[in-house]
C-alpha cells in the first residue's frame, strides 16, 4: 500500500468518525505501515486538522461555535482511545468517577482510571491523567455503567450514600442503564449492591 492511499484512508477513518473522536496510530493498524501512518497524523497535526494530546494521542477536536476548540472528552474519549491501543479494560476511579455521575461537585485535580493493562500516566493540557493497575476482577463488569457507578460509590463511603444521592443516581441513570447495573449487581460489594437496587426500582 503506498502513502498515498494510507493517507487517503487515514483522513478518511478521522472524518468518518467525526468530531470528538480521541484515537491513536494502532486505530489505523490496518491502513498501511506505522511510519506511512504516524507521517500522515503529524502533517495533520501541523495543518490543525487533527490535535495532539499527548504522545501518540490525537483528538478530531469538536468545535464550539462560540468557545472555539473543546476539550477532549476524557471518559468516552480518552480513556477509550487507551483502552483500544492497550487492548484492556477500564474503569472510572474516585473523585472522577463521582464527579462524573454529579454525586461529588469538586473538580478532580487528576483523572485516574483502574486498568487490567499495563499502568501509564499522560498530561492533556494540565490534567494528569493515570492509568491505575488493578486486579481483573476490579474491572470485570460487563457495562461500563456499572464500572462507573460502582466505583463513584466507592469513592462517596457507605456513611454518605443518602436519599440524595440516590435520587441523584435515578435522574442521571436512563432505564437501560439501571437494568445493566442490575445485571452486574454481583461484582459490587453488599451494601452497593443494596443501593443499586434502590436506584433501579
Amino acid at each position: 500500500m503506498n502513502t498515498q492511499t494510507t493517507r487517503n484512508k487515514v483522513t478518511s477513518r478521522i472524518y468518518g468518525n467525526k468530531r470528538g473522536w480521541v484515537f491513536t496510530s494502532s486505530d489505523f493498524g490496518d491502513m498501511g505501515s506505522m511510519p506511512a501512518v504516524r507521517r500522515t497524523l503529524e502533517r495533520l497535526t501541523q495543518k490543525e486538522v487533527i490535535r495532539r494530546l499527548a504522545r501518540g494521542l490525537y483528538d478530531y477536536p469538536e468545535i464550539d461555535p462560540d468557545l472555539g476548540v473543546v476539550a477532549p472528552d476524557f471518559y468516552t474519549g480518552v480513556r477509550q482511545a487507551i483502552a483500544r491501543q492497550t487492548k484492556s479494560r477500564t474503569i472510572p476511579f474516585g473523585g472522577y468517577a463521582a464527579n462524573a455521575l454529579g454525586l461529588n461537585l469538586d473538580v478532580p485535580g487528576k483523572i485516574i482510571f483502574l486498568t487490567d493493562g499495563s499502568p501509564k500516566k499522560i498530561v492533556i493540557g494540565k490534567m494528569p491523567v493515570i492509568f491505575k493497575k488493578t486486579s481483573p476482577k476490579n474491572v470485570a463488569v460487563s457495562w461500563e455503567i456499572s464500572g462507573l457507578v460502582i466505583q463513584g460509590l466507592k469513592y462517596m463511603k457507605k456513611r454518605y450514600v443518602d436519599s440524595r444521592v440516590i435520587d441523584q443516581l435515578k435522574r442521571v441513570l436512563d432505564n437501560k442503564q439501571k437494568d445493566q447495573l442490575l445485571q452486574d449487581i454481583t461484582c459490587a460489594p453488599a451494601w452497593i449492591a443494596k443501593v443499586i437496587r434502590e436506584v433501579a426500582n
